[in-house]
């Protein structure tokens, strides 16, 4: 019964009912045009969508649209917003027609994404990459955020952003870095150094500190974004080019073996083969307990026999202090300083 719902659901939705002609008309990979969308600015609006979970209460929401309106945006919410399916936000096909409609809405100048979760990747035959394709526009989030992130860029050519959710604060090392890139467009960049720590003597950094596991240095355009999402995406319509890039990797709550796990899948798969470099971000909340590797250990083993810049320890991921990494945009890693550096102004 619930399939029959959601198959009536789609064939209804508004932006859906051309799915088989917008689609396909999206579903050819990027020709190699490179979309920048229009830097962010005081009173422009922003879409709100939830295309994978949802808050668990409606006043987490709210809480979201006041984060995003004290940017200085107004903000327009997805008619589904606050819909809630178990652990999606709503129905596959309600959340597509909120995305769609944010891209095909003139009114809206860009897309941030209220929260990750889990559900990105079951709307992703369901986008309608023509008119994401036509109206580009700055499309921000991350965690399970990384399949539409990859997705986008891979079929549309349009950069796009891993960076902080809509429910969350920005702490004052967040912003700078968000306005660094969408507000300021600076270019070179360095993306993802440590805060700023006040040291003295017997008090050293220790919990942003940098791991150069391979020096050298290399260029290529940014890929990545969440490890599980990363591995999801392989065998699909959907997988990212992995050739001459940066791949970039963070995760959370992932123990050392399931990291393990993951990253020999991309190795199986040739695909640490083919970048120029490897950026590894924060791995937080690892279960570390009983018998295992620790993640330095697993991150270190998996990439010894490449011969690519690999470092560890940027501010990616799953952190308070987050920095904003433009997935399709040309980067130079130094893996014997340990900085990422944004070759390109990445918004008009």
């Amino acid at each position: 019964m619930e399939r029959r719902t959601l198959i009536k659901s789609l064939v209804a939705a508004p932006l859906l009912g051309s799915l088989a002609a917008a689609g396909n008309a999206g579903a050819a990979p990027s020709t190699g045009e490179l979309l920048r969308p229009a830097r962010l600015r005081r009173g422009m609006t922003v879409g709100l969508v939830t295309p994978a979970s949802n808050a668990w209460e409606d006043e987490d929401i709210r809480f979201a649209i006041d984060v995003v309106k004290s940017l200085g945006f107004r903000v327009k919410e997805g008619e589904h917003l606050y819909q809630r399916t178990q652990y999606l936000a709503g129905p596959d096909a309600a959340r597509a027609e909120d995305f769609n409609r944010m891209f095909a809405d003139p009114e809206v100048d860009a897309v941030f994404c209220l929260r990750g979760g889990y559900g990105t990747p079951r709307i992703l035959p369901m986008l309608d990459y023509g008119t994401i394709r036509q109206n580009p526009k700055v499309l921000l989030g991350y965690s399970d955020i990384t399949a539409l992130l990859n997705a986008i860029h891979e079929r549309c050519g349009l950069i796009t952003f891993h960076g902080p959710i809509a429910a969350q604060n920005f702490s004052d090392y967040t912003l700078e870095e968000f306005s660094k890139v969408l507000v300021r467009a600076e270019a070179p960049a360095r993306l993802g150094e440590a805060p700023p720590f006040e040291g003295g003597p017997g008090r050293v950094e220790r919990r942003n500190r940098v791991t150069r596991f391979r020096g050298g240095r290399a260029r290529g355009r940014l890929i990545g974004g969440n490890l599980t999402l990363m591995c999801s995406l392989l065998g699909t319509p959907y997988e990212p080019d992995f050739r001459d890039k940066i791949l970039f990797l963070e995760d959370v709550g992932e123990a050392p073996y399931r990291i393990d796990r993951m990253l020999t899948q991309l190795w199986l798969a040739g695909k640490l083969d083919e970048v120029n470099g490897i950026v590894f971000g924060k791995f937080t909340d690892a279960d570390t307990s009983g018998n295992t590797f620790s993640v330095e250990h697993v991150l270190r083993e998996r990439c010894a026999g490449l011969e690519v810049p690999v470092v560890r320890g940027l501010m990616i991921g799953h952190v308070d202090d987050q920095t904003v990494v433009p997935v399709g945009a040309m980067a130079e890693l130094d893996g014997d300083s340990g900085a990422l550096i944004l070759q390109e102004a990445v918004v008009s």
